[in-house]
């Protein structure tokens, strides 16, 4: 049996984490690990485009860029099953729920990221995708009706134009 209980493995949006055997509820899985950075160098190393800082408090945050941190896959969703938590100066991840082999395991980075970083728009967690994908039918449905009715129209106005030439 595999010392953890998940995998990496492709994802939606890249690498990620997915369950090996099922997880009972409140299970620590990871430790977000690297090295402590001071709010100005955290701030220097987000410019250069690092994607794997954690903030731990105002003035420390965790650089988990290394391959090392596994816990750097878990990926965003807006309905986890994961959540983060500190102890101290330390990050870790635990289940919110049970969690099933082949469920990818997630937490949700926060609206501060989701807004400036992910975008609502691109958000690719399942709860999302179903939001932007009932919203298109939506607005597919909208616009066959308007096309219906302009078409309606469209024959009408013809009906009445040839109408009136049959009077002259």
């Amino acid at each position: 049996m595999p010392p953890r209980p998940f995998r990496l493995g492709r994802s939606r949006t890249g690498l990620g984490l997915f369950a090996t055997r099922p997880i009972k509820k409140n299970i620590r899985i990871a430790e977000y690990k690297g090295k402590l950075l001071p709010l100005k160098e955290a701030e220097a190393a987000e410019a250069r485009g690092n994607r794997y800082l954690y903030e731990v408090t105002k003035k420390w945050t965790i650089d988990g860029k290394d391959r090392g941190n596994i816990a750097r896959y878990f990926n965003h969703s807006c309905n986890p099953n994961t959540e983060s938590y500190n102890i101290g100066k330390r990050v870790f991840v635990r289940t919110i729920k049970p969690i099933e082999p082949g469920d990818e395991l997630v937490y949700d980075y926060g609206s501060d990221y989701l807004n400036n970083v992910i975008g609502k728009s691109r958000c690719q967690c399942t709860r999302c995708r179903k939001r932007r994908a009932k919203r298109a039918k939506e607005l597919r449905e909208v616009r066959v009706r308007r096309e219906a009715r302009l078409a309606a129209k469209k024959k009408k106005a013809r009906a009445a134009k040839r109408k009136t030439k049959k009077k002259a």
